[in-house]
């Protein structure tokens, strides 16, 4: 039992051994992570590391090119940044299928899955606009969900200071070629502060099946969160309440082609003064629609081409941004050739057309050699571009106002790494990155005292570097080493204040440790530390431990361990010390 366990902590490490890991994200066809030539970091879900964790974000954090930056605690409203680009300029993807709200990056995060439903995430570093369309300016995260393996129940459930109460259930059945995952999952807080309650609900379904056709895979998801939204959105006691639909359906056609088509709905009620609703209320109601076919074939033994079209269609009813409807279509053809095992090139685009005769087309190449069998060079080169939201066009408060005449961001990216793998104890890689983007979308003033405005600006640009070192310390110990400079440049009009664009953090750094100790103890623990630009730096430390005993496994986790006072959004202030304790269950039958 105890050598079972050891191996499915062998992926606790980040992409520690992951030679026969195969990716679908940032590559027009699946492949070894290992002959990717796009910067791409998988992170495997398997059990204990969900124990040794709370949230999605917990993972996110641990890799320090992603600024991760939250509201509050347990990721309740969470944006993240990749390589400079703002919270709108990463696209989300579930089980490749995207579900970015168009009414605002805000919600782009708000994943209708509980967490246990997940079983990796796949995060593409750079532009991805040619695969992907617009969003993908700074990068992607693809959620992929868990392929159940055996009849199973699990429960959980935790309390912790600022009233936290958490439960979760999953129940996985498989049946000849049918497997069925329903899961739920609800975390509940009274807050750290006024007006800072929340509560997360989410209830799933997810089923795969497999046909003479081929695999059959149905999503339907729901998601609930309302929450106090004090000092969110500008100086005010806010409360605000979101709700997603989420279903869709993939089905593969053969080895080589698949079609998908999905829907979400979100609705947003937003209320400025929480005491007092008649003062400023929004409703906002979106819809999406969404369908694609993909297909690919080999040419030759080392060439294969990929090509296929996507539909898209989505809208606003809203009192405050009024009723709006976008259609687009899309088409894209890639080709990707390897020689001598050692060589690989790809090189493709994407043509967007939108109803009323825009158009964007998005370009990309990328490359890679492996100079011996443990150093690999990599470069890539690629166009992205991203759609103004609704908010960005129509969007009006006290503090803020849309710009109905934005255009659409484009940016054009490049990166190049070395990397170095000495087999499975030790692996390295520095990489450096650039983004020139132009048009860029961002809320500007004139003075502290004056509205926000949505502009466009000429040029924002940054540049950056990252470094990382993994290595198994021992036989069940890792140690992780991550760093990330990053500098930007912006031409500001007359001097304004820029309100999102630099928020950005100049320097990130972070190291873990993770271990599985004799009689069952497990650990991780993160030190993570962060300078943004124009603001004093700080450093966070969180501890997460549990005890597998046979079906029952009991955990602690503490997060801001040394309380320290610090603002990821400026003006939204931060919890100290939160602690959270548990128990974990689970029964094969």
């Amino acid at each position: 039992m105890r050598t079972l366990l050891l191996l499915a902590l062998s992926t606790i490490a980040l992409a520690q051994d992951q030679k026969d890991s195969i990716i679908v994200t940032g590559v027009y066809q699946p492949v070894q992570l290992d002959e990717a030539d796009r910067d791409v970091n998988v992170i495997e879900l398997d059990t204990i590391r969900k124990l040794l964790s709370n949230t999605l974000f917990d993972f996110l954090r641990l890799d320090p090119e992603l600024d991760v930056q939250s509201r509050g605690v347990n990721g309740i409203q969470t944006d993240i940044s990749i390589h400079g680009g703002n919270f709108g300029q990463t696209l989300v993807l579930l089980d490749g299928i995207r579900i970015n709200d168009v009414q605002t990056g805000h919600f782009d995060l708000n994943i209708p899955i509980p967490p246990d439903s997940v079983g990796r995430l796949e995060i593409l570093k750079g532009a991805g606009s040619a695969i992907y369309g617009s969003d993908a300016v700074g990068g992607v995260i693809n959620v992929i969900t868990a392929v159940p393996e055996s009849n199973e129940l699990h429960l959980r459930a935790a309390v912790g200071n600022f009233g936290t109460n958490q439960e979760s259930a999953t129940l996985t059945t498989v049946w000849q070629d049918l497997t069925e995952q329903l899961s739920f999952s609800r975390d509940f807080s009274t807050g750290f502060m006024d007006d800072r309650d929340y509560r997360n609900l989410s209830l799933a379904s997810i089923s795969h099946l497999k046909t003479w056709l081929g695999a059959t895979d149905v999503t339907l998801a729901y998601n609930d969160r309302p929450y106090g939204a004090n000092q969110f959105y500008g100086p005010y006691d806010s409360w605000e309440r979101t709700r997603t639909w989420f279903a869709s359906l993939r089905q593969s056609l053969g080895k080589n082609t698949d079609a998908s088509f999905a829907f979400r709905r979100n609705t947003d009620l937003f209320v400025l003064l929480r005491d007092d609703p008649a003062v400023y209320t929004n409703h906002h109601y979106t819809e999406a629609y969404q369908a694609a076919l993909r297909r690919h074939n080999r040419i030759r033994q080392n060439m294969t081409i990929s090509y296929g079209g996507e539909a898209f269609r989505d809208e606003i009813d809203s009192n405050n941004l009024g009723h709006h409807q976008r259609n687009y279509g899309a088409v894209y053809t890639a080709l990707d050739m390897r020689a001598l095992k050692r060589y690989s090139f790809t090189i493709g685009a994407r043509e967007e057309i939108y109803h009323g005769g825009g158009r964007q087309f998005n370009p990309t190449a990328s490359a890679g050699a492996w100079l011996n069998s443990h150093w690999k060079l990599r470069a890539s080169a690629s166009r992205a571009f991203r759609l103004p939201s609704y908010t960005d066009l129509y969007y009006s408060d006290p503090a803020n106002l849309g710009n109905p005449y934005l255009k659409p961001e484009t940016a054009w990216g490049y990166d190049a790494a070395a990397e170095w793998n000495h087999g499975e104890r030790i692996k390295g890689q520095f990489g450096v990155f650039m983004n020139r983007e132009r048009n860029g979308i961002d809320y500007v003033r004139s003075s502290p005292t004056a509205i926000w405005m949505a502009t466009n600006f000429d040029h924002l640009n940054f540049t950056g570097a990252t470094a990382s070192l993994k290595f198994r310390a021992a036989k069940t110990q890792w140690i992780d080493l991550s760093y990330t400079a990053l500098h930007g440049a912006q031409d500001l009009l007359n001097g304004e204040q820029s309100k999102y664009a630099f928020d950005y953090p100049n320097h990130n750094a972070s190291a873990f440790w993770q271990a599985v100790l004799p009689k069952g103890f497990v650990f991780r623990t993160r030190v993570g530390a962060i300078k943004r630009y124009g603001l004093d730096p700080y450093a966070l430390w969180d501890l997460y431990a549990a005890y597998r005993h046979g079906r029952w496994s009991p955990f602690v986790q503490f997060t801001n361990l040394t309380s320290t006072q610090y603002q990821e959004i400026p003006g939204v202030a931060m919890p100290g010390l939160a602690a959270i304790a548990g128990m974990d269950f689970k029964l094969a039958f």
